[in-house]
């Protein structure tokens, strides 16, 4: 045979050491897999049955994002360990979480960005049937949007909240990138555009620039929006990545959403209480009793305690006309010294508190 190159000697040495550790990196997956299920069991002995913890999540994944120096970025180290322990947690028992569909959504997205791939998802149709599926019991957790960087609050998923018992029990930020997807069908040749309000108007700069004649029409969800596109003449949508491939449309134009950071925050729900992560926020509904200064007297005792309050929403009440629910996130674990202090304040001053949960903030 021809003698080895050099250079050829040094491609098989280093390909050898890759397959030796490949195999050292399969073995340490199954020890961690088999770690997993002893826990597991413990926890069956002692008639726990919640085997997935939000707050042990989040920081086996802070862990691993403070351990990495590259050359790996941290998303991609992040979306590795997710995946490690969506499977392992999968060997225990395997989750079904509920989500607003259909297929394809971005809801969907942020459910295996949070739980991982070995997880079961369901797709429903409104947000009140996620929250129905996860009080039954017949889901484990729920996945829901709750705001967009640029169109503000999903006031449906806000108002659900005033009646149900669940919790919050993490939240997601997904970077979101809209897509102008159709079948066989030229820009030009157009004659209605569909996807969701909100993503009409995420992207309402470069639908007047290139296609200002055109007519848009709101539909349900993108997904549904990229159905249709899928099985009509003369119609293209905006969706996501992953609705194109699901409905198998071609995309005509990438990232045509008129800023470049829009992100969507999304709300696991569920029926746990989250434990302290160190890296915590409580979520609040409050209303104030009717009187001038309502909303002052409830923000005091966060300055008193210096409590750092990251988001204010107010929605109109629906028991009286001129009433307002306040929704305020603040940092920190209801369970942590301040934080329980200003929560019991609260309480004794709004007309109307509710927390719905404190949980880890969102990793990646």
């Amino acid at each position: 045979g021809i003698p080895m190159t050099n250079e050829e000697r040094r491609l098989r040495e280093l390909r050898s050491k890759i397959d030796a550790l490949d195999a050292r990196i399969q073995s340490l997956i199954a020890q961690r897999a088999k770690h997993a299920l002893a826990i597991a069991h413990a926890k069956t002995r002692n008639g726990d049955t919640n085997f997935y913890r939000p707050e042990r999540e989040a920081e086996v994944l802070r862990q691993a994002l403070a351990r990495n120096k590259g050359p790996l970025p941290d998303d991609d180290i992040a979306r590795i360990f997710r995946e490690i322990m969506s499977s392992c947690l999968a060997l225990e028992s395997r989750l079904r979480v509920a989500y607003l569909g259909p297929e394809g959504t971005f809801t969907q997205e942020a459910a295996l960005k949070h739980f991982g791939q070995a997880v079961e998802t369901v797709p429903l149709a409104a947000i009140d049937e996620v929250f129905r599926e996860v009080e039954s019991g017949s889901a484990h957790f729920g996945m829901v949007p709750v705001e967009n960087s640029t169109e503000g609050m999903v006031t449906h998923t806000l108002d659900m909240f005033l009646a149900s018992s669940l919790k919050i029990c993490g939240e997601v930020s997904l970077r979101v990138h809209h897509h102008l997807m159709g079948r066989a069908l030229a820009i030009p040749d157009a004659q209605r555009i569909v996807s969701h309000q909100q993503t009409l108007a995420q992207c309402r700069e470069w639908l007047d620039t290139n296609v200002p004649g055109v007519e848009r029409v709101a539909v349900s969800s993108n997904a549904e929006a990229a159905r249709r596109a899928a099985s009509e003449t003369g119609t293209l949508a905006i969706a996501g990545a992953t609705a194109a491939k699901l409905y198998g449309l071609q995309v005509l134009a990438s990232n045509i959403e008129d800023r470049p950071d829009n992100t969507t925050r999304f709300l696991v729900i569920g029926n746990v209480e989250t434990k302290p992560s160190g890296a915590d926020k409580t979520s609040l509904m409050l209303s104030g009793k009717n009187q001038p200064g309502a909303l002052y007297r409830l923000l005091t005792p966060l300055a008193r305690q210096k409590i750092n309050m990251t988001r204010i929403e107010s929605r109109p009440s629906r028991r009286s006309k001129w009433e307002y629910v306040f929704f305020i996130d603040i940092e920190g674990h209801a369970r942590d010294r301040a934080v329980a202090k200003v929560l019991t304040a609260l309480e004794r001053e709004a007309a109307f508190y509710k927390c719905l949960g404190s949980y880890p903030k969102a990793v990646r």
